[in-house]
C-alpha cells in the first residue's frame, strides 16, 4: 500500500496542510543602526585603548569617576560636616574660586546654563537693559534651546556668526543697545578659538565706551593663560562677571561658578534659588571641583603646549600620508583642544577612525565625527595628561594607521558598514 503521509517522499501534500515557510534573509541593518553599533564600538575601544591622547571623565565607568574622591582626603578636610543647601565645602569652594580669579566672590551652580542666565538677569536689572549682545555661534545661541529669552526674558543680538570673537568696531558700532555683552573665551564652535590680549582689552574698552557690562563665558578660561600670557586673575579682571566651569577642563563631576563683585553674587544666590539651583548636597560635585583646581589647573598649561605639538605633528602626518584636503583648526591651538577637519563623509571616517582603535588599541580620535559643510567631517581632539605621553613621531604613526583605515572604508562605499 502507498504510503500516504504528508511530505512522504513521492507523494504530494495533501490539499490545505500547512507547508514548511521558505527561508528568508536577514535584513541589512539601517544607516541608523550601524551608527548605533558603531558608538558601542567607539566607547568600547575608548575603554580598551591602550593609548589616547585624553581620558575624558564621560569616557569612564562610574568606578573610575568615583576614584576622583580618592585624592579628596588631599586637599580638604573630609571630618567637616557636609554641605546643606550650599553651606559646608560648598562654600569653602566658592571662597577658593574666588581668590584663583581674583574677585571679590563666588556662587556654586549646579550648570553653567543657570550661571550664566542668573548673572545676566542681573545685570540686566542694574543697566535697566535686557539686550545682550554676543555672538552667532556662542553656547547661549547654540546649545540653550533660547533659554536666554524663554526663561530670563532676556534678548540676544548677534554682533557676529563668523569663526572669531566679534571685533572693537563691531562692539562700538552695533546699531542697537545693549546693557550687557557676553563673550565666550575660547569660543568654542568654530576651534576653541580666542582673540590676542590686546585684541579682548579693545573689545573690552568698547563695551565700556557703550556703558554696557562685560561678561565672561568663561567656561574653559582656566586654559587661557598660556594664549594669553596672562595670569587668570588679571585675565577674568577684565569682566564685570565671569563663568567658570569645573568638568570641561578640570575633571570634575559638574558645576559651575559665577565670580564678580559681592553684591551681584548675594543677588545670584538669590536666584540660584528662584531657579531650583539650591540644591540640598552638593558635595561630590563641590569635592572634585576642589581636586580638580589642586591637581588639573596647574597641569593646564602644559596639555596647553603639547597640544601644539600634537597638532603640527597631525598637519604633517596628514601630509605624508598624502589625504586630499586636511585641516587643523586652529593651525596652532590656542588651549588644549581643537578641531580635525577632513574631506570625507562623517560615517566614513567615524568608521576609520574606530577600525584603527579596534586593530592598534592607540585611539586618535576619540570623539564622534560631525558634519561641518558639504562633503566636510570634523572632530574635537582633546589633549589631557594621557596625551604627554604622546611624541610627535607616535602621533605620526598613529596618522598613518589612521589613513590606511580610510582609504579602505572609503573604497568600500558607504560608510564600509559595521
Amino acid at each position: 500500500m502507498a504510503d500516504t503521509r504528508e511530505g512522504t517522499a513521492g507523494t504530494a501534500p495533501v490539499e490545505g496542510a500547512p507547508t514548511e515557510a521558505a527561508p528568508t534573509e536577514e535584513a541589512p541593518p539601517t544607516l541608523e543602526e550601524r551608527r548605533e553599533q558603531r558608538y558601542r564600538r567607539r566607547k568600547a575601544a575608548q575603554r580598551a585603548a591602550k593609548r589616547t591622547l585624553a581620558r575624558l571623565g564621560v569616557h569612564e565607568t562610574l568606578r573610575d569617576r568615583l576614584a576622583v574622591l580618592d585624592a579628596a582626603d588631599g586637599v580638604y578636610d573630609l571630618d567637616q560636616p557636609v554641605d546643606l543647601y550650599g553651606g559646608g565645602v560648598v562654600e569653602d569652594l566658592e571662597r577658593r574660586v574666588a581668590q584663583v580669579l581674583g574677585t571679590e566672590a563666588a556662587a556654586f551652580f549646579p550648570t553653567g546654563t543657570m550661571a550664566q542666565q542668573v548673572a545676566l538677569r542681573c545685570w540686566a536689572g542694574r543697566t535697566g537693559d535686557p539686550a545682550v549682545a554676543l555672538h552667532g555661534l556662542s553656547h547661549p545661541v547654540v546649545h540653550e534651546r533660547n533659554a536666554f529669552s524663554e526663561v530670563s526674558g532676556l534678548r540676544p543680538l548677534q554682533l557676529t556668526s563668523e569663526p572669531r570673537l566679534p571685533t572693537a568696531a563691531e562692539v562700538r558700532d552695533f546699531p542697537e543697545p545693549f546693557g550687557a555683552l557676553m563673550l565666550e573665551l575660547p569660543l568654542v564652535a568654530p576651534g576653541y578659538l580666542l582673540p590676542t590680549w590686546e585684541e579682548l582689552t579693545e573689545v573690552v574698552a568698547a563695551a565700556r565706551e557703550r556703558d554696557a557690562v562685560v561678561h565672561f563665558d568663561g567656561a574653559r578660561l582656566w586654559e587661557t593663560t598660556v594664549h594669553f600670557g596672562r595670569p587668570l586673575d588679571e585675565i577674568a579682571g577684565l569682566a564685570d562677571s565671569v563663568y567658570v566651569s569645573f568638568y570641561k577642563s578640570l575633571n570634575g563631576f559638574s558645576g559651575a561658578a559665577l565670580a564678580g563683585p559681592a553684591a551681584l553674587v548675594a543677588e545670584a544666590k538669590v536666584w540660584r534659588h528662584r531657579y531650583g539651583g539650591q540644591l540640598f548636597q552638593q558635595f561630590p560635585a563641590a569635592l572634585s571641583a576642589l581636586v580638580g583646581l589642586e591637581r588639573e589647573l596647574p597641569r593646564l598649561p602644559e596639555y596647553v603646549r603639547h597640544a601644539r605639538v600634537v597638532a603640527a605633528a597631525l598637519r604633517e602626518g596628514f601630509a605624508a600620508a598624502e589625504l586630499p584636503w586636511a585641516r587643523v583648526a586652529p593651525e596652532v591651538p590656542a588651549t588644549h583642544d581643537f578641531q580635525v577637519w577632513l574631506p570625507y563623509d562623517p560615517d566614513v571616517v567615524a568608521e576609520a577612525a574606530v577600525r584603527a582603535a579596534e586593530d592598534t588599541g592607540v585611539l586618535l580620535f576619540a570623539g564622534p565625527w560631525d558634519p561641518k559643510g558639504q562633503g566636510i567631517a570634523y572632530t574635537e581632539v582633546h589633549v589631557r595628561a594621557a596625551g604627554l605621553e604622546w611624541t610627535a613621531d607616535d602621533v605620526r604613526a598613529a596618522v598613518a594607521e589612521f589613513a590606511a583605515r580610510l582609504r579602505e572604508v572609503a573604497a568600500e562605499g558607504d560608510d564600509g558598514g559595521v
